[in-house]
C-alpha cells in the first residue's frame, strides 16, 4: 500500500458558510410536506425532480448503462469512465437513500469527477429498493455486481485497481458486500480500498441517531426508523450482522476512508464503525467535518469540495499503482 497520512480530523468549529447553509436547509425542509405522507414511489419521483433535500441531478451524456444477471433478475449498472486518461480499474459505487430511495443516475457529476481524478471507471449499482424489494434483495444485487466485477472487471476496465464505496445506506451495503465476499465466497482481496461516507451501520439505531429528534437536516430520527421498517419489511432482526455490519467480524478488511459531518444523525455510526474497523487490525482514515449535515458532499460547499478531494487522494494513495 502506498504511503498515506492517516490523520483524524478534529470536530473544530463550523465555518460561517456551513452554519448559514444548515440554517437555510433546515428552514426549507421544514416547510416541505411530510415526505412520509407519500408512498416511496412518489418520494422517488419528487426527489428526481429536485423536490427534496437535493438539487435536481444533471445526467452525464458520457454515462452508459449495462445489465448483468442477478439472483432476482437483471441488475442495471451505470458506468462513468475517465475521459482524459486511460481506465486502470473500477470503483464500485453504491448509492444512498435508506435502501428505499435514490438511484445510480443521481450523482453523475461527482462520480465523473472521481473517475477523472483516480483513473477508475465508476460502476454504480442500481440495486433493488425497498419496500417493493426488501432485504435481502438490495444486498443480493450488490453482491452479484461485485462477483461480476471480479470475473469481468480487469478486461473491461483496464486493470485490477478496484475500490468500493457508498453513502449512507450505500456505505452499509458496501460493507455488507465486502463481508459477503469474504464469508460466502472466500474472496478477501478484490477491493484495495473502501470509501464509507456517513454510513448507517446499526439499524437498531446508535445513540446519535436515536436521540437526534425531528430536526430535518436532510435526515432525522423518524426517517431512519421508516427506512429500517421498509428495508426489513419481512421482519428480519436488525441485529443480524448482514443487516447491521457494525456487529460483524471485521477482521481482514481493506483500508477504509470514513467521513461524516458533525451535524449528522449518523455521526455515532461512523465513529463506532471506524473504531471497530481499526480495532480489527485494518487501516482507517477518519474525517469528521465540522458542521457537516448528512451527505453534505451533495451540496456546493467548501467542506464538500475538501471532502471529495480527500476521497480522491485516499483512493490514489491507497490503491496499487497502475
Amino acid at each position: 500500500m502506498a504511503a498515506y497520512d492517516f490523520t483524524n480530523t478534529s470536530f473544530g468549529q463550523a465555518t460561517e458558510e456551513t452554519r448559514d447553509f444548515n440554517r437555510d436547509l433546515l428552514r426549507r425542509l421544514t416547510l416541505l410536506p411530510d415526505q412520509w405522507s407519500y408512498p416511496p414511489s412518489v418520494i422517488r419521483e419528487r426527489r428526481a425532480e429536485g423536490l427534496g433535500p437535493f438539487p435536481r441531478p444533471p445526467r452525464s451524456p458520457d454515462a452508459r448503462e449495462i445489465e448483468i444477471d442477478g439472483p432476482h433478475g437483471k441488475v442495471r449498472l451505470r458506468l462513468l469512465a475517465p475521459k482524459n486518461r486511460p481506465s486502470t480499474g473500477a470503483y464500485l459505487h453504491i448509492h444512498g437513500g435508506g435502501w428505499t430511495l435514490g438511484a445510480a443516475d443521481e450523482q453523475d457529476p461527482r462520480l465523473g469527477e472521481l473517475a477523472e481524478a483516480t483513473g477508475l471507471t465508476v460502476v454504480s449499482c442500481d440495486y433493488r429498493l425497498a419496500p417493493e424489494h426488501p432485504y435481502p434483495q438490495g444486498p443480493d444485487d450488490c453482491e452479484a455486481t461485485a462477483l461480476w466485477l471480479q470475473r469481468e472487471g480487469a478486461g473491461l476496465f483496464g486493470g485490477t485497481r478496484f475500490a468500493i464505496g457508498g453513502e449512507s445506506a450505500g456505505a452499509n451495503l458496501a460493507v455488507t458486500t465486502v463481508l459477503r465476499l469474504r464469508d460466502g465466497h472466500g474472496i478477501s482481496g478484490l477491493f484495495g480500498a473502501a470509501v464509507l461516507v456517513c454510513g448507517c451501520y446499526d439499524l437498531r439505531l446508535t445513540p446519535s441517531a436515536r436521540n437526534w429528534g425531528d430536526a430535518k437536516l436532510v435526515l432525522n430520527t423518524r426517517d431512519l426508523t421508516m427506512f429500517a421498517r421498509h428495508y426489513l419489511a419481512h421482519g428480519q432482526d436488525p441485529a443480524t450482522p448482514d443487516v447491521s455490519p457494525l456487529l460483524a467480524n471485521l477482521a481482514g478488511l481493506m483500508p477504509a476512508h470514513f467521513v461524516v459531518g458533525s451535524e449528522d444523525p449518523l455521526l455515532d455510526d461512523t465513529l463506532f464503525m471506524e473504531a471497530r474497523w481499526r480495532a480489527a487490525g485494518n487501516s482507517t482514515d477518519l474525517a469528521v467535518h465540522p458542521g457537516g449535515c448528512h451527505v453534505f458532499q451533495h451540496f456546493d460547499l467548501e467542506i464538500a469540495r475538501a471532502s471529495n478531494l480527500a476521497i480522491d487522494r485516499f483512493l490514489n494513495a491507497t490503491l496499487s499503482p497502475a
